[in-house]
């Protein structure tokens, strides 16, 4: 087994950094909101960003990989790859869940306003009913990242890309 992971870090050490963090996200969601919510598994968003923490593993493999370390051009494109993707999460993307948020909420409103009851359910979005069609659903709140979110998956996958580069 150790052969196995060893001859194969550069692909699975990344991405067990990246199952690591979404597993870590689903414990930190349900202690924080005291809710166990599957979609923690698998959603985009929380603390910490799976995707930092998977291309942080990425760029710490290849310069410990590479004969020419932090010298060699495959470390040079994970280390751009890696900043452009924790700057998408923090940026971007995090501007697209706050605006999702805010829609959010001038829905409830204006169903409030038309005399419509809508629930809420969890900590932020409308109730989706089976029947309703795709653009009466709320918008995904949890796409990106605050900036601790995406430091806190960075320095989880500085760390197990170390773990994995002995």
């Amino acid at each position: 087994m150790r052969s196995f992971i060893s001859n194969n870090a550069l692909w699975f050490a990344p991405i067990f950094s990246f199952v690591v963090a979404q597993l870590m996200k689903y414990v930190v969601y349900a202690v924080q909101y005291k809710v166990l919510r599957k979609e923690r598994l698998t959603g985009a968003g929380g603390m910490p960003s799976s995707h930092s923490s998977g291309v942080c593993t990425l760029i710490v493999i290849m310069a410990r990989h590479q004969e020419a370390g932090v010298q060699s051009p495959m470390f040079a494109i994970a280390l751009i790859l890696g900043l452009i993707v924790m700057y998408d999460a923090a940026g971007v993307r995090r501007a697209a869940g706050l605006h999702a948020k805010v829609i959010n909420m001038l829905r409830i409103s204006i169903d409030e306003l038309d005399g419509n009851t809508s629930e809420k359910v969890g900590d932020k979005a409308i109730a989706e009913k089976s029947d309703e069609k795709p653009a009466e659903k709320p918008l995904k709140e949890f796409v990106g990242h605050t900036p601790l979110e995406v430091l806190c998956g960075a320095m989880l996958g500085i760390f197990i890309g170390f773990m994995f580069a002995v």
